[in-house]
């Protein structure tokens, strides 16, 4: 370790954690020029235990936390920088993911319930067949949100009447809920000793708990779900001291940013004033546009959630969102499901050394699809295959998903705002391939900028942490702001060729909608169906059915599962 009078002074340092959906990172930035300094990655594990459920270890999540921390500390020692120039840390996160853990044990009570998980479709469809008019935007002029699988609300749910540990926290006053970001403060914060359980506007937006008019838990929704409000965590701004940091080398620092990922991608893009848009390439797809200080909601699918409110005493502002499930996902189901790449990397020389589909349409609909049509029953198709096509016509069709499912959110972001995009702000890690970013240039028709430094997420993070009321070592003034250097995407084919695409891809996701359902499906002599029910104590309902070979009607079997 080097002497301390060897070590570079930088000024303030602020560090972030960005707890994603595949990998968490910690990065320290200096406050003054908002350049990286040095980072660590860890990736996390997903488990699918069932078809269409999707699970993480909190305990794991946590764990990569430290490692990336202590790992990032030990390589700013070693460029001589000194680490107690850290003077905040901020806090950013996958979205609507699901944790109830123990206050009294510091224990989780299950794994994580991901925010792409779909065991919950069946208690979404009970919900909306109980609206007025089926309407799956039954809530939505208090959450800005439809009814979906997708939000954490539901997940809750779930947990309360599936696993015992769950509902007897909940009945004995024990059991905390949180999203990521509520789980991390806490435990950083001292956990069963004294932690603090708290979240922030953007996250709490995800939940349909919250109300995003008055900005706190609505005890309306909370009785809709019934859900007790007690195991909530207490609501704050995005740029505030929540707590101090309890162990590991940068203990006592503030934890004084909480933002959740697309929230923290449009800060850490400088998007601040209303009309400002930016595409994130993750596990999903995610392109918001600011919309002020007042809600938006839109006519053609897209979500109203909270952008940031930057300072307890500052103005909450607001952003319509589209929001695709699968973007960087399909890259991993290429690689560890399909076995045809070897890394994200190879996809792009596959893809390139073809530079075409040849009438090859991928629609990725793992997770039924979201933005703009938000159908919980599609299913993911891969169509117009002739003998001809190979892995390599795969491959490109897979990149082409990810620029044509852009294209769909934007279309509907710029039909709701009336002001047409002229150019895409983008960021994330898939934005690292070249051809990906050609591809979405050309499909939309307009320039495709993306920033040198790409970590855009930790950066807003950093930003509310460093700007936050007692530590103010990073100045959010306009005039303040680092000027951002980036690379910029033209298109490059004609208007009349990127249309004939995208009119051939809407084909297909019409071919890939109502192919799941939960009513029952005839196998053989006998029919299965499975349903979770939304009451507590009637959660799983299993109906088989044997039939003769006479051909006997199926619509007794309908009935009988209507009236259960």
């Amino acid at each position: 370790m080097a002497a301390s009078s060897h070590r570079i002074m930088l000024g303030p340092l602020v560090a972030a954690i960005d707890q994603g959906t595949s990998s968490t990172r910690f990065l320290v930035f200096n406050s003054k020029t908002a350049e990286l300094l040095s980072h660590h990655q860890v990736e996390i594990r997903q488990s699918f235990p069932k078809e269409g459920w999707v699970e993480e270890d909190p305990k794991e999540i946590l764990q990569s936390v430290y490692e990336c921390m202590e790992r990032t500390c030990e390589k700013l020692t070693q460029l001589n920088i000194d680490i107690s120039n850290i003077k905040a840390i901020g806090v950013t996160n996958q979205r609507e993911t699901t944790l109830v853990w123990d206050k009294e044990s510091g224990e989780p009570l299950y794994n994580a319930i991901v925010w792409l998980d779909l065991r919950t479709q069946s208690t979404v469809e009970r919900l909306i067949n109980k609206t007025p008019g089926q309407n799956k935007n039954h809530l939505k002029h208090k959450t800005g949100l439809p009814i979906s699988t997708y939000f954490s609300a539901v997940k809750l749910r779930w947990l309360m009447d599936n696993v015992d540990e769950v509902h007897n926290a909940v009945v004995s006053h024990r059991a905390m809920f949180g999203t990521v970001d509520s789980w991390l403060i806490w435990c950083l914060t001292g956990g069963k000793s004294g932690g603090v359980h708290c979240t922030d506007v953007t996250n709490a937006s995800r939940t349909m708990l919250f109300n995003i008019h008055t900005l706190d838990w609505d005890p309306e929704l909370c009785k809709y779900f019934g859900v007790p409000m007690e195991i909530l965590p207490r609501v704050r701004s995005s740029s505030e001291i929540y707590g101090l940091m309890k162990s590991g080398p940068l203990s006592g620092i503030p934890i004084s940013g909480c933002l959740g990922d697309q929230s923290a991608a449009l800060v850490g893009q400088m998007c601040f004033q209303d009309g400002q848009a930016k595409n994130t390439y993750g596990t999903g797809c995610f392109l918001l546009r600011n919309t002020g200080p007042k809600p938006v909601m839109s006519d053609h699918g897209l979500l109203t959630t909270v952008a940031y409110k930057l300072g307890r005493d500052k103005p909450a502002f607001y952003a319509l969102e589209g929001s695709v499930a699968i973007a960087g996902a399909v890259v991993r189901w290429l690689q560890d499901n399909l076995g045809i790449i070897g890394s994200s990397e190879e996809l792009e020389k596959l893809a390139a050394s073809v530079g075409t589909s040849y009438g090859c349409y991928f629609v990725p609909a793992f997770s039924g699809l979201y933005a703009p049509y938000w159908e919980p029953s599609a299913r993911g198709i891969i169509c117009g295959l002739t003998q001809f096509t190979n892995k390599n016509h795969v491959a490109f069709a897979a990149l082409e998903a990810v620029c044509f499912q852009t294209r769909e959110i934007l279309d509907a972001m710029n039909q709701d705002s009336g002001i047409p995009l002229t150019q895409l702000q983008v960021d994330g890690g898939m934005t690292s391939n070249r051809l990906l970013m050609q591809l979405q240039a050309d499909i939309l028709c307009i320039p495709v900028v993306r920033p040198s430094m790409p970590e855009t997420t930790a950066l807003g993070a950093a930003m509310a942490a460093g700007a936050a009321e007692g530590v103010s070592v990073w100045s959010l003034s306009p005039e303040d702001l680092s000027e951002v250097t980036s690379e910029k995407s033209e298109p490059q084919i004609n208007p009349e060729e990127s249309e004939f695409r995208y009119a051939r891809w809407k084909k297909a996701v019409q071919k890939s909608m109502n192919w799941e359902t939960t009513e029952p499906v005839i196998n053989g002599n006998s029919m299965q169906c499975s349903c979770y029910s939304h009451n507590p104590l009637q959660a799983h309902v299993s109906v088989k059915l044997h039939f003769p070979h006479d051909g006997c009607s199926r619509r007794a079997v309908k009935q009988i599962v209507s009236i259960n």
